[in-house]
């Protein structure tokens, strides 16, 4: 079957007999491509190539103006919003939010030949009405919002103006400035034929053109429609067709040419429900690798097309290697490559550095970044790691210039141009980012990275260009400013790839593929909100004004959406229609409505084929992790034992075993973060720390009313101490940090007041505080030595009883410190607290024996209840007051649980197997 294209040049060549004197006129430049393809098929002598344009080339030929780029067009804008403000003028980047919605509305209103001066009275009426009210004084907040509104008409008029004195326009004004120009190039092109192909929406001036051209009887024009569409009254793919066959003197009286019957011919289509986007990437690839085992690697007329253009990394990835060619058409865009998130991260350390200096997550995410590792990189030094180390381990919130230079010794890393102090002018930053990327340059040609070097020359390219806009451009003054206008220019860049246009897979966008017929095409995210966009409002001109004045609204819109995806299934024989499952708000809404308009249409239903591709699930039983006991783990348990067990880690054996062989075998730790706020663990350790300072004096001693009285004046200085020397780089005084500073001082003093309380009814001797202990318990079955460490928080004596306390800053219950059966105590986490009890209960009476003693926890979070002691209760429900007292009986119980936990530990047949915690 031959192409749209190929039929529409067989025509000519048939009527003509040559292309010669012919001007090709194309929606787009890609099409000129296979335009060019089939004239030289056609043709069976060598000819000069006919004139052929985009249709963007053409209206820029007449109109004599170039297209200035988008920050040509915000920059004039700015200057001419200026000019006409003379107060509460805003920033470029406050500026700049909305200037590119009004550089929207102003091409729209000259694409379509608008009467600006009727449509900006009318803007400025409703914003009138819209905000009337009763009281006939306005407020200055009112009377400059419809000032504004106002100035609207004299801030386009004098732009354009200011546009046209350069040579230049938007695609707009280049349209409108086409229009006027139009009598001179019809008489200076008499001799040339025009032909117009595959148009279907078209704007009011290009519209106009056209008409002018045809009328002067040297032209013809080729609609790409197929009249199943055509001859249906509201089907929205033929809605502009029929419109111009309705309106256009030309076409009433020649008809339409080009159109087709071939959509209801025999296709095979596929619609298919992928989950996520992701997977609808994997899901091509599969497909892809299908029809090229079919085809024996070699995909003729064959197309993936993106509705979603951030598919195309996912799509790359998902080629299988069958493929001999691939062709993409839509170049991968800049502002998605490596180089853009790392000189943005750099703009960024000087858009939010504060005066003490930079924020430490902002410099952590810089130095996380591949580039940032290798330009701090030296003798396979990594000192990227080495801050990053530094600053986790000092816990410093705030880095400053002096401070990285003390921290990188080494003159050879480039600190100087990438850490600037005082914050840098924008000229500066860019100089100091041409050097750091002449540096990264060098290094990437060391490492034969020829992709990083072609993706580096680019934002060469661009920080050259915004080098020239900084000298032009006096307003872009601040680091804000600058980082604006760096988004702005790397968005509108993409990288280029080399392919064959014509052979092997094509991946393209929706509008690259008019004009171009496929005999297989597969077009990914058909969801609602993608294709078609849906309602989208982008726009200072409301919408009975935009239907009254004839520009076009999200039904328009909506309608070449419909065009595009029914002409792409027209001639094609194998389709592929994927969407999404799961709709969220950034990836599309439900299945389109144009799958659902397929599988209604009676003439095509049969051909279609719904299901929903999943991958395939495995559901693998989880199996226990255990990790048996070799050599070198024993050796481990043995290096540890010597050292060892320390209550806390037997509690965390009883509580994961898993967790004791990585913690406390292995040493492998959490990661160490910076602690902006305090930390639980560092919590407590103040508290510890502070009730040690307050007390050491009191060691030997009674306690007493006035003492204790006394003690609380130096609550204050030693908690500020204390928490200056965990969090030395951290202010106390605000936020969080603030609200713990008073929560611990609340704690502490709260706790004196108990003492004072204790101490009137009690005879109370501190005996000892945090008193370091450890006793021999080996055991022959082991065959090594083992022992049992701890730190005891306080020794006292109360009414001549002996007390051991352990300060704990969370919360403790009295359910955890007493027990009715022993072996609980090795098997239940919950009794954790219970069992370090007792170990420093074993350890204290080992040293100094005594008959009986009290141990209990003092819970600062549940202080209320007092002394929280060990206790014995003859059962868990029991409602009798458990025994406090430890006996040597007690004690003598709980090592025969000790002593069978330490066996497990230390038995070598007995694996390391995971608990569900």
């Amino acid at each position: 079957m031959l192409s749209f294209l190929e039929q529409v040049l067989t025509t000519i060549y048939k009527e003509r007999g040559s292309f010669e004197n012919i001007v090709f006129v194309l929606p787009s430049k890609r099409s000129g491509s296979y335009l060019k393809k089939g004239i030289s098929k056609i043709t069976d002598k060598p000819i000069f190539t006919p004139e052929i344009y985009s249709i963007e080339e053409f209206i820029g030929k007449i109109s004599g103006l170039e297209t200035a780029t988008n920050t040509q067009q915000l920059f004039d804008l700015y200057y001419t919003y200026l000019e006409q403000t003379e107060n509460n003028q805003e920033n470029f980047v406050d500026f700049a939010k909305w200037g590119q919605t009004l550089l929207q509305d102003f091409n729209e209103i000259d694409r379509y030949l608008i009467d600006s001066e009727k449509l900006f009275a009318n803007l400025s009426a409703i914003q009138e009405i819209n905000h009337w009210y009763v009281s006939a004084e306005k407020t200055d907040m009112v009377r400059n919002y419809i000032g504004f509104w106002n100035k609207l008409e004299n801030l386009y008029n004098r732009f354009n103006f200011r546009l046209i004195q350069k040579g230049f326009g938007h695609q707009g004004l280049v349209y409108r400035k086409a229009y006027e120009n139009l009598d001179a190039y019809t008489e200076n092109h008499k001799n040339k034929h025009h032909v117009f192909i595959g148009f279907n929406a078209l704007n009011t001036a290009e519209s106009a053109i056209i008409q002018r051209i045809l009328a002067a009887n040297n032209a013809d024009i080729y609609w790409d429609l197929d009249a199943y569409f055509l001859n249906d009254p509201i089907h929205d793919a033929g809605l502009f067709v029929r419109s111009h066959h309705k309106t256009w003197p030309y076409l009433k009286k020649n008809g339409l040419k080009g159109i087709s019957t071939t959509f209801t011919q025999e296709k095979q289509i596929e619609v298919i429900g992928v989950p996520k986007s992701i997977s609808q990437a994997k899901y091509v690839g599969t497909l892809l690798k299908q029809i090229a085992t079919e085809q024996n690697g070699i995909l003729k007329r064959t197309a993936v097309v993106l509705n979603d253009e951030s598919l195309l990394n996912p799509l790359l990835n998902s080629i299988p290697t069958e493929l001999d060619k691939v062709n993409i058409t839509m170049g991968f865009p800049l502002n998605k490559t490596s180089f853009e998130s790392f000189f943005n991260q750099f703009i960024e350390l000087y858009v939010h550095k504060q005066p003490n200096g930079w924020y430490y997550k902002n410099i952590l995410s810089f130095l996380s970044h591949p580039y940032s590792d290798l330009l701090l990189t030296h003798n396979e030094i990594s000192y990227a790691r080495v801050i990053t180390q530094t600053t986790t381990s000092q816990n410093l919130t705030f880095l400053t210039k002096n401070q990285l230079r003390s921290i990188v010794s080494s003159e050879d890393i480039p600190l100087d141009t990438l850490f600037l102090e005082p914050i840098p002018s924008p000229t500066y930053l860019v100089e100091c980012i041409l050097d750091l990327i002449t540096i990264l340059k060098s290094k990437l040609q060391a490492l034969g990275n020829s992709l990083a070097l072609e993706e580096l020359f680019r934002f060469y390219g661009i920080f050259n260009q915004i080098t020239t806009i900084l000298k032009e451009h006096k307003f872009i003054n601040d680091q804000k400013s600058f980082h604006t206008l760096f988004k702005e220019l790397v968005s509108m860049e993409t990288l280029d790839f080399k392919g064959d246009p014509i052979e092997g897979l094509q991946i393209m966008g929706m509008l690259e593929s008019r004009n171009l017929d496929f005999e297989t095409v597969i077009l990914t995210s058909v969801n609602e909100g993608i294709l078609p966009a849906g309602k989208s409002n982008n726009s200072f001109i409301p919408f009975d004004l935009k239907r009254n004045f004839g520009l076009p609204t999200f039904k328009e819109k909506d309608a070449v959406y419909t065009y595009h995806f029914y002409r792409l299934l027209q001639r094609a024989k194998n389709i592929y229609l994927i969407y999404n499952t799961e709709p969220d708000v950034l990836e599309g809404g439900e299945r389109s409505r144009l799958i659902t308009q397929l599988l209604t249409d009676d003439t095509l239903k049969k051909n279609i084929t719904e299901f929903i591709a999943v991958p395939e699930i495995k559901v693998t039983p989880k199996k226990e992790i255990a990790v048996d006991k070799d050599g070198a783990l024993l050796q481990l348990i043995k290096e540890h034992a010597a050292k060892g067990f320390s209550p806390s880690s037997l509690s965390n054996y009883v509580r994961n075993p898993l967790d004791f062989y990585k913690q406390n075998l292995l040493r492998i730790n959490d990661l160490q973060e910076v602690e902006e706020t305090v930390a639980a663990n560092t919590f407590g350790t103040i508290i510890h720390d502070t009730l040690e300072d307050l007390y050491k004096p009191l060691v030997g001693k009674y306690l007493n009313k006035e003492v204790l009285v006394n003690m609380k004046g130096n609550i204050e200085k030693l908690v500020k101490h204390h928490f200056n020397k965990s969090y030395s780089s951290i202010s106390m005084l605000r936020g969080k940090n603030l609200i713990a500073y008073n929560v611990i001082l609340k704690y502490v003093r709260s706790f004196i007041d108990h003492e004072i309380r204790e101490s009137e009814k009690h005879q109370i001797k501190i005996l000892g505080l945090e008193k370091k202990m450890t006793i021999d318990v080996s055991y022959p079955e082991v065959g090594f030595p083992v022992k049992l460490t701890g730190k005891l928080d306080r020794i006292d004596e109360i009414d001549g009883i002996l007390r051991i306390i352990d300060y704990k800053s969370g919360k403790v219950l009295p359910s955890q410190v007493a027990i009715f059966d022993w072996a609980l105590l090795t098997e239940d986490y919950k009794y954790s607290k219970a069992f370090q009890l007792l170990c420093y209960a074993l350890m204290y009476t080992e040293n100094k024996p005594v008959n009986q003693l009290e141990a209990g926890i003092i819970s600062f979070k549940n202080l209320s209840a007092g002394l929280l002691s060990f206790g014995i209760k003859e059962s868990e429900k029991s409602r009798s007051k458990p025994n406090k007292s430890i006996t040597q009986e007690t004690l003598s119980l709980f090592s025969t649980e000790l002593k069978r936990l330490i066996l497990e530990i230390c038995n070598p047949n007995v694996p390391f197997i995971e608990k569900e915690v």
